[in-house]
């Protein structure tokens, strides 16, 4: 490690003077800075770093390796589908003829509608839909999206009684999280000893104030939600609509579809399922489908194939909840879906949720002699442990090892760590999602870490507590951190 740069952000490398750039001299003439309308100048001096372009490469060359990622290393995040990416589809979705301004005349961008319009109809087929947008910009977005779906669906009615939405207490966050702020209240419906929803506990929440419900399936167990056909019957006898949260998808991708188990409102993430690169914010893309007989309300604008002039066009329907984004969405991410769907083809798309499957039950049973398994029976695409087995350290006291203490630890092996206390229906709860990507010899080297690292607790277990040891940075204080944080860099 280069200890010049390590560590620093590129203000503290900055020296005055410096410079990394060498531009041409303007062509542009007869202009002064007083042509500048005076409300749009700037009255302060812009603050950036002075720095030679070696420095600046090395800077971000450091950063970069400092980071962890599917390129790198196994990646068993939990509930994010953190998946081998090819990178012909990065290629792709560089090619200079997509390279259009968003505002570009229709006629001009026809290769580009019909790819949008394809993908959507590719989405349909695997969810058992009728139509999608792709405008959303994130998975979460797609949840508000889905959610004033529901809502508009209802006002549309003259219903402006429903304002509440159901959520499963083993939920992602964010669906409670996009029901408040699409308006909503929140009902939370509890689940049963094997993880799945009670049927029972959701009856008496059941009325005409109820917009929908919103599931993921699998849930965030890892477990096949079996008992949906008398949810979504229930929940449509009381008027309200079914929403499916697609961020676990991959594992039923050709399987089943949300469609033909009764949902009428889908997001799906192409960042995670269908091939971009997920993480560090961006970039991302959450497709909303509906059932048939909802396809006006999907937001404006929506790409129509118009038969009789045999071209793509842009629509707005009168009838649509509006706009929820710029133009059409994130359309590099777009690509590369299309670039993988394509690919993969409908003989193997089916193999990507099986083979997740598989990956994730041979970890399961391979580590259940180590590690608490709650529940047991066949998963899907992840699994939840409960900490460590009392025999390795998992025992409560007042030192046991914590699920941290083993997520600290696989960073020195090389590893990043699982999901770590979600759900929040276990105390020490450890998700491990290997994706349909990773080879046996990876699950094999990982397992065998994980035992290690469990053999570690229960003979030198301060090691693991103190842990990590090998990483650029140590165990931080996280109390500290929440407690005195520190977001902006002030320059001396």
């Amino acid at each position: 490690m280069n200890n010049t740069f390590y560590g620093k952000l590129v203000f503290e490398l900055s020296k005055p003077g410096r410079k990394g750039y060498s531009l041409p001299k303007s062509e542009i003439t007869g202009y002064t800075l007083n042509d500048i309308p005076s409300e749009l100048r700037r009255v302060t001096k812009t603050i950036l770093p002075e720095a030679d372009e070696l420095t600046v490469v090395r800077h971000y060359t450091n950063m970069s390796n400092n980071n962890f990622g599917v390129d790198t290393g196994f990646y068993p995040l939990g509930s994010c589908t953190m998946k081998y990416n090819p990178k012909l589809n990065e290629e792709l979705c560089s090619l200079p003829g997509f390279n259009r301004h968003p505002s570009t005349p229709e006629n001009f961008v026809q290769g580009s509608l019909k790819l949008y319009d394809e993908v959507q109809k590719f989405l349909s087929e695997i969810t058992g839909l009728s139509r999608f947008t792709l405008n959303p910009y994130a998975g979460a977005h797609g949840e508000l999206t889905g959610l004033f779906t529901i809502k508009e669906y209802h006002h549309q009615r003259g219903d402006f009684a429903r304002t509440k939405i159901i959520v499963p207490n083993s939920a992602h966050g964010t669906n409670p999280a996009s029901a408040a702020v699409a308006g909503f209240q929140i009902i939370q419906v509890n689940s049963k000893d094997n993880g799945r929803v009670d049927v029972e506990d959701l009856k008496p929440l059941l009325g005409p104030d109820i917009a929908g419900m919103m599931m993921t399936n699998p849930n965030t167990l890892g477990l096949f939600e079996t008992e949906i056909p008398e949810i979504a019957q229930l929940i449509h006898e009381c008027g309200g609509l079914m929403y499916y949260d697609g961020a676990n998808l991959n594992p039923i991708l050709g399987v089943c579809r949300p469609g033909d188990m009764g949902f009428d409102v889908c997001h799906v993430n192409l960042h995670k399922t269908f091939s971009t690169p997920h993480g560090g914010g961006g970039p991302g893309s959450g497709p909303v489908g509906v059932r048939k007989g909802l396809e006006h309300l999907l937001p404006n604008p929506q790409v129509v194939y118009n038969k009789n002039k045999d071209e793509y066009e842009l629509q707005n329907d009168p009838k649509s909840l509006g706009n929820i984004s710029l133009f059409l969405g994130n359309f590099a991410v777009i690509i590369r879906a299309y670039a993988y769907l394509l690919t993969m083809g409908k003989d193997n798309i089916p193999m990507a949720g099986k083979l997740s499957v598989l990956n994730a039950n041979y970890i399961k049973e391979s580590l259940k002699s180590h590690y608490q398994l709650p529940i047991e029976g066949l998963c899907k695409h992840e699994f939840v442990f409960d900490g460590l087995k009392t025999e390795y350290g998992g025992d409560h006291t007042e030192d046991y090892v914590k699920t941290l203490d083993v997520a600290k630890r696989l960073l020195d092996y090389g590893y990043h760590a699982p999901t770590v206390y979600f759900p929040l229906l276990f105390h020490e709860a450890m998700m491990i999602e290997p994706t349909e990507s990773e080879s046996k010899d990876t699950l094999d080297n990982f397992i065998a870490v994980m035992k290690k690292i469990a053999e570690e607790a229960k003979t030198e277990r301060e090691m693991v507590k103190t842990a990590p040891h090998h990483t650029p940075i140590r165990r931080l204080d996280d109390v500290k951190a929440v407690k005195e944080p520190k977001f902006t860099f002030k320059m001396l």
